[in-house]
């Protein structure tokens, strides 16, 4: 590594300390990435055979450390104490990126092919592997790509009651992301006659006609 410039030898060193991989295997993905770091993650975790291998044997152990006593399950309590033995907290929204990787079915709970499957991806077999990926889970946020996936997979979790007993439907929610991305936070730039769903048109209704925001179109002229 003596040839290589300081900039490369410290990607290497924080590839290294992230994800946990020798030296050999953190070149490897740097040098196919362009020695673009984050593109050397995506490389590492999307390619079966650049990981690291992954011990069935400790996964199962992880595994049956947090399942439920009574049920084949990872549940509450055992997400509980995964989060106090990752130090982070249970609301934290690396939980979230955490089981869009699992690909969990339902909001605090891993079945076992989702918990081994989803650390298998990750190459994680240990505790101390896990804590190491956890700041790579959180700069998958800042991927565009990603942070929509992430979004579009909560959308089984959030399918709460909107006002007047309006489930939220998934072109809702999709375009909410689009709302929070494009539209000004003064509400400068809405568009009422835009093709926003009815129940963003509402939410927007709502913090005008109760002077939370206002947008310089809607204003009264006579107020100017």
């Amino acid at each position: 590594m003596h040839k290589l410039g300081r900039s490369n030898r410290d990607k290497v060193q924080q590839f290294m300390a992230i994800t946990g991989a020798s030296e050999k295997v953190a070149l490897q993905a740097l040098k196919a990435s362009d020695w673009h770091l984050e593109g050397a993650f995506d490389v590492f975790y999307s390619q079966p055979h650049i990981r690291t291998y992954t011990d069935t044997r400790h996964l199962e152990e992880l595994y049956h450390r947090y399942k439920d006593s009574y049920a084949d399950m990872i549940l509450v309590d055992g997400i509980t104490l995964l989060c106090n033995d990752l130090q982070v907290d249970p609301q934290d929204i690396v939980m979230l990126v955490l089981s869009w990787h699992m690909k969990a079915a339902t909001m605090c709970e891993f079945s076992k092919q989702e918990f081994i499957s989803g650390l298998q991806a990750l190459g994680i077999d240990t505790l101390e592997k896990f804590r190491e990926r956890i700041q790579y889970m959180r700069s998958e946020l800042k991927d565009e790509q990603k942070f929509r996936e992430i979004y579009n997979f909560a959308f089984g979790w959030a399918k709460e009651k909107a006002r007047h007993n309006k489930a939220i439907s998934r072109d809702t929610w999709s375009q909410l992301l689009e709302f929070a991305r494009t539209v000004d936070p003064t509400l400068s730039n809405y568009d009422a006659e835009g093709a926003w769903p009815y129940l963003i048109d509402e939410f927007v209704e709502y913090l005008n006609e109760n002077n939370i925001v206002q947008t310089s179109h809607m204003d009264d002229p006579a107020r100017r």
